[in-house]
């Protein structure tokens, strides 16, 4: 877009500007700005214009994990957007106006629940509040929650005996079970603007369900080479009690104390923890997105382990859940193992 040139000044030898002169270049500054004007409202009408010519039905959902399945389900027949950028922490992301505009538009809105979307807590309820449609994938699963025992002592609430694990995603299970559920809800509310009636969303679905089967049975294989006893962890924060639970593993304690990543560890709950990598023989501490670096190093040093830094929140380079499931299977094993 062209942007408008400041006119030179132009004077008489009585150093007085010219009226008519003034007047002319007034009249170009003027003919510049309702040119710039008009371009971008042509600009934004073409925008428009193509957003509706496409014809997609528009799912946003809030982090990266889960929008990858979504999109795998969704295949190019929806637009697919996912809210907190890839490898920022879901916990504690806030949306930005243009993102809650976004959120605004959308047909559908695809979310964790558990308030694993802390940070958008306000704007999920203001949308839902305005009439949009959501889907809640922890709705659609068995819900872990924290059991007696586990971990550490804390007075975080999200610690707490009985508190709701939101991080559903390290199980495949949850996952396949989420595709699952949510297929139909597609068929239901959009599938009459689909040009197959829906024949490639039942054939998405049935290909994701083979896949995270297979995906389930290749880590379950794995996992059965670790002898029992080394199946203990200690982690950056309580994020992987899904994968324990269905994998077989112990949960011995965390760093940081909570669910969340937004708490913090005590020197207390420190030095309990200590004891416990003491006691169960522990010799590794698997850090994460949100786990202070010093804190560990600390713990580590003390507690003479090993630390391995773990991909728990967000997407490899691939964008593809199935990598990430895997490596972070892999990293756990191989972890335990050394």
């Amino acid at each position: 877009m062209k942007r408008p040139v400041a006119a030179p000044k132009t004077t008489f030898a009585n150093g007085t500007a010219s009226i008519a002169v003034m007047a002319a270049v007034m009249a170009a500054v003027m003919a510049a700005v309702v040119f710039a004007a008009l371009t971008l409202a042509s600009c934004s009408a073409s925008n428009s214009a193509a957003t509706a010519a496409d014809g997609r039905k528009t799912i946003v959902v809030t982090y990266s994990i889960l929008g990858s399945l979504v999109q795998d389900l969704a295949g190019d027949q929806f637009r697919v957007v996912t809210l907190i950028p890839n490898g920022l922490d879901v916990h504690e992301w806030e949306p930005s106006a243009k993102d809650i505009e976004t959120l605004n538009h959308a047909d559908l809105v695809v979310e964790n629940g558990l308030n694993l979307e802390g940070g958008m807590g306000k704007a999920l309820s203001q949308a839902r509040a305005a009439g949009l449609k959501f889907f809640t994938a922890s709705d659609y699963i068995a819900v872990r929650h924290v059991a007696a025992g586990e971990g550490i002592p804390s007075g975080d609430p999200d610690q707490a005996l009985g508190a709701a694990d939101p991080h559903i995603w390290t199980n495949p299970e949850n996952m396949k079970a989420i595709v699952d559920a949510l297929a139909p809800v597609l068929q239901k509310d959009f599938g009459s603007t689909l040009a197959d009636g829906g024949a490639g969303l039942a054939s998405r679905r049935e290909a994701l369900d083979q896949k995270l089967d297979a995906l389930d049975a290749q880590i379950r294989a794995e996992v059965a080479t670790l002898p029992s006893a080394s199946r203990k962890l200690v982690t950056g924060h309580e994020s992987l009690g899904y994968f324990a639970q269905h994998y077989g593993f112990k949960l011995i304690g965390a760093v940081i104390p909570s669910i969340s990543t937004e708490a913090e560890s005590s020197a207390a709950d420190l030095a309990d923890l200590d004891k416990l990598i003491a006691a169960n023989g522990v010799k590794v501490i698997f850090t994460e997105l949100g786990t202070p670096p010093a804190t560990v190093k600390a713990l580590a040093d003390q507690a003479k382990v090993r630390t391995v830094t773990l991909i728990t929140h967000y997407l490899p380079p691939d964008g593809s859940y199935f990598t990430f499931e895997r490596n972070l299977a892999t990293a756990i094993i191989t972890g335990l193992r050394s």
